[in-house]
């Protein structure tokens, strides 16, 4: 399944997602496919071990009425994942037309600006909080511990319509992650 029509896929780029959001496939059933919660891709129980075939299946991803999916124009075959299908591995601060940002990087390559492309919360997964980030097509993205130590560590005091404490500013946008007790 889905082999001749990732062939032509597998040259995309972020810049150059798919038109996944048009196509109507059928569905053709369940894919032996696993988005693990730590962002480990296993296919038939075996770990997903070339990070351009993760990628390139990442950028069929679609999300539907709570389940995942992998389309193509003439497929689409659902797959289990535990948390979330994305994992953001990278941060840096980059200068944009709305001010300073910070700019996130999955494991597949996505970049994303805090405050343009996606914003940031807390949830839990398992009795555990989590960050996350939003991503394309209503999925949304783990951020590493050790990306959102570095970003804890550039806290500030923000006002939000969620209440007051301590947050980032990025794009000029404020994202409380700790509120005032």
């Amino acid at each position: 399944m889905l082999n001749k029509e990732l062939k032509g896929l597998s040259e995309v780029k972020t810049s150059g997602l798919p038109p996944v959001h048009t196509w109507s496939p059928p569905f053709c059933g369940d894919m032996n496919m696993v988005i693990k919660a730590n962002g480990e891709w296993f296919h038939e129980g075996g770990k997903i071990n070339r990070p351009a075939m993760v990628t390139m299946f990442s950028r069929i991803l679609w999300f539907e009425a709570g389940e995942y999916f992998l389309v193509t124009p003439v497929e689409k075959v659902r797959i289990k994942v535990e948390d979330a299908p994305f994992l953001v591995t990278g941060w840096q601060w980059i200068e944009t037309q709305a001010g300073r940002a910070i700019e996130f990087i999955t494991q597949t390559d996505d970049v994303l600006i805090l405050g343009v492309d996606c914003d940031i919360w807390l949830g839990f997964f398992q009795k555990e909080e989590r960050p996350y980030v939003s991503m394309r097509y209503g999925m949304k993205a783990l951020v590493n511990r050790n990306v959102f130590y570095g970003v804890v560590e550039c806290l500030e005091h923000v006002n939000t319509a969620e209440g007051s404490g301590m947050g980032v500013i990025s794009a000029g946008k404020s994202y409380l992650l700790m509120k005032d007790e």
